[in-house]
């Protein structure tokens, strides 16, 4: 890469040099000059520290006495999930591994919730979701769809903490735009000017949940958001007749680094997008705090299903309040791939009837070159695509579905130019 370097004045646009008595750079034009320390940027890009962003841990409150003898406690004897139901159910089946249990025990030493989303979705309707989540998918094994074993399907309530914070966020960001000066055969000369952009303001998210729950997968978990706390009610055991629910087993210690991993990237990603007219913004320097927090403890509806298929288990989960259903599906990939490939042997044998009726010799070639790499391109891309969407477990990177909508105010911030290159470039 060969490349040349030229500061410009920021006020009059002149030329300008390094002088050695005042250690700064000098416009010979106008006179401007700087501290050459302080307009240099590292343009290597840092992540900001989720750690600045402090979260209440208040969350839950005590269990009345009337309510403390109104439900019993359990643990599974098989995979020691810990439990909770009213006392009218005398046993019931552990959701998590099958096994039937007696209920015994009182609730104690654990907070009661906050709050709780019933079930929107009977037992009828969430099978029926779960039917239709993989039977119209394309490559799914025909003999998935037909001989998958449900082993067991249990309504129950996931504890969750739930985050809201208030947050206020300075940043500096190196951003660059990008023009070609020269175009060449094999190299173009590019022109990078480098500006200093500085975003400050303010933004809120709320409600942010976290499965507390060592027994549900996380990444399972977050598959399933967003839910509305909206249409929440406060706790009230009446909601548990009929389902099994969950005892907060992760302390909320253990979950604020994830919230705040989460809250981080949404914050960095709305502030940057708040900066317009650039090829290229690099974070250089990120000063957050948070203004205000709140915490609570809220049970969610989760209809869980366990299935098996060819000596394997599969794990799939309903929202019980949107009715949307994640779990991975098995893919019939002999059937994808022959599809794939034949889609390839077709977009060429279409290529090289369309280019040799223009084309000949090393021209030709150079076309079906050409046309070989896109094509490979395409069908891998397309290829992926069926694969993506048998794939819905995955963890989420960010808390945009829980912004607080219109919260985002920038209350400050400066743009500055720094200096421009010329480089060539492939």
């Amino acid at each position: 890469m060969k490349e040349t370097i030229e500061h410009s004045c920021p006020n009059c646009g002149a030329s300008m040099r390094f002088d050695i008595s005042t250690q700064s750079v000098v416009c010979e034009y106008c006179g401007t000059s700087y501290d050459p320390r302080s307009l240099l940027v590292d343009d290597t890009p840092i992540e900001s520290d989720p750690g600045s962003i402090g979260l209440s841990e208040d969350a839950g409150e005590e269990w009345s006495a009337e309510e403390m003898d109104s439900l019993d406690s359990y643990a599974c004897g098989s995979c020691g999930s810990s439990l909770y139901t009213d006392r009218t159910t005398s046993a019931t089946i552990c959701p998590y591994c099958g096994n039937a249990v007696i209920l015994k025990g009182r609730i104690q030493g654990s907070l009661r919730p906050d709050r709780v989303i019933p079930f929107k979705f009977d037992k009828e309707k969430a099978l029926e979701a779960l039917d239709q989540h993989y039977s119209k998918r394309r490559f799914v094994p025909k003999a998935f769809k037909e001989t998958n074993q449900l082993d067991e399907v249990k309504g129950l309530y996931v504890p969750y903490w739930i985050y809201s914070a208030d947050i206020h966020a300075d940043m500096t960001f190196t951003a660059i735009k990008e023009r070609t000066v020269v175009s060449g055969k094999n190299e173009d000369l590019k022109e990078r000017k480098y500006y200093r952009v500085r975003k400050e303001g303010d933004i809120s998210f709320d409600h942010v949940p976290a499965d507390a729950s060592s027994k549900m997968p996380d990444d399972l978990m977050e598959s399933l958001e967003p839910f509305d706390l909206s249409e929440s009610d406060s706790f009230r055991t009446d909601y548990l007749a009929g389902y099994v629910a969950d005892k907060y087993d992760v302390p909320q210690e253990d979950v604020l680094p994830r919230i705040r991993e989460r809250m981080s990237k949404s914050v960095e990603d709305s502030f940057k997008g708040k900066i317009e007219g650039y090829d290229e913004i690099i974070l250089n320097n990120a000063e957050v705090e948070t203004v205000k927090s709140d915490a609570d403890y809220v049970l969610f509806p989760v209809w869980l299903f366990n299935l098996s298929w060819e000596d394997r288990k599969y794990t799939f989960a309903m929202n019980g309040q949107t009715g949307k259903v994640v779990g991975d599906i098995p893919m019939d990939m002999t059937r994808l791939n022959i599809c794939i490939i034949a889609l390839y042997i077709f977009l060429i044998a279409g290529a090289w009837f369309t280019f040799s009726a223009e084309f000949r010799g090393e021209e030709l070639m150079d076309w079906m070159s050409f046309a070989v790499f896109i094509w490979a391109g395409v069908c891998l891309g397309i290829r992926q695509y069926f694969v993506s969407q048998l794939k819905s477990v995955e963890f989420r990177e960010d808390t945009d579905d829980y912004y607080r909508e219109g919260s985002l105010v920038i209350t400050g911030g400066e743009e500055e130019f720094l200096y421009r290159k010329l480089e060539f470039d492939d």
